[in-house]
């Protein structure tokens, strides 16, 4: 979606360097005197990277589009544009990933059908180490708050209830890889689409739906909380045995009142290109889906160590 020209919101089309999305959200509402409650975005990029995203800014009052101070160093400005309507996380369709890993230690001829075999059939659908905050930070915040430490900062609040959730999901994608069956429905298993969050019971899929092989409808797993459905037969024994030792979080995120969802096991990476540059040296651009991590792909190419890398 781009801005129509008009109407009560600013979108700032924004490359950031060294910037999480909060922190310049930060600074974009105080160098418009805005509210924090006025400045919005759809998803939250990396730090660790060259990013392009859309902020808004809730601004009435005419159309005028205002100078701004110089941005400080690591944030640029390219588009300012009005809008009808609030920039909401939900928004955002995708994102473009254009990488390049250097230092690699894999040869040419297992490379290549890595690659391919990535285009044709996706990856596990991890949440990325980001998720878990620096050295894992945010996780260790979020179980002393399930275990009852107050956190009354809403932002931080919902970070370490993101990580908690996040992290048990990857238990399951996890189990599910060691057991080869993370791409494909097991009995019980609930379904859900690469473009909704719905979800319907592996029973009512015909096993030669051309949207399985497709990379279209995924196997889900547990995003905790209350409420919601849930698996059964082998897929819902698994899930439970897998959780078990976490059950008491589990049962905290329900009491906080967050409802529990699914998210898909698998991520189908679309328009998947590659060039190696040298030797040691690999440049490969994909587009994934909103709330994909570019590190879900990277991870089943080689290990690596994070760096560089860019998305919008």
């Amino acid at each position: 979606m781009l801005p129509e020209g008009a109407g009560e919101h600013l979108w700032f089309l924004i490359r950031k360097t060294g910037w999480n999305t909060a922190d310049v959200g930060q600074w974009l509402g105080r160098a418009l005197g805005s509210r924090p409650r006025d400045v919005s975005w759809a998803g939250l990029k990396d730090r660790h990277a060259v990013t392009e995203q859309w902020f808004g800014v809730h601004r009435p009052g005419g159309n005028d589009i205002p100078e701004l101070e110089a941005p400080p160093e690591g944030i640029e400005i390219l588009r300012v544009a009005r809008h009808g309507r609030k920039l909401r996380t939900g928004m955002l369709q995708g994102n473009h990933f254009d990488l390049t890993l250097r230092d690699l230690d894999c040869p040419p001829e297992r490379l290549g059908p890595r690659l391919a075999a990535i285009a044709r059939l996706g990856v596990p659908n991890y949440f990325g180490a980001q998720r878990f905050g620096r050295d894992g930070g945010n996780l260790d915040a979020a179980w002393r708050m399930l275990d009852g430490m107050p956190v009354r900062n809403r932002q931080r609040r919902g970070l370490f209830l993101s990580a908690a959730r996040s992290f048990l999901f990857n238990q399951v994608v996890a189990a599910r890889v060691r057991a080869r069956n993370w791409d494909r429905p097991l009995p019980g298993d609930l379904m859900t689409f690469t473009s909704s969050n719905s979800v319907f019971p592996a029973a009512g899929l015909d096993a030669a739906d051309p949207r399985l092989p497709g990379g279209d409808v995924h196997p889900s797993g547990p995003l905790p909380g209350r409420g919601g459905m849930q698996p059964n037969d082998v897929a819902g024994a698994l899930e439970s045995e897998v959780l078990a030792p976490w059950q008491a979080q589990v049962d905290a995120l329900g009491r906080l009142g967050l409802d529990g969802a699914r998210r898909a096991l698998r991520l189908p990476v679309r328009q998947l290109w590659w060039r190696r540059e040298d030797a040691a040296t690999l440049r490969v651009g994909f587009w994934l889906p909103a709330g994909a991590f570019a590190t879900a792909v990277v991870r089943e190419l080689c290990d690596y160590r994070e760096g560089a890398r860019s998305s919008t």
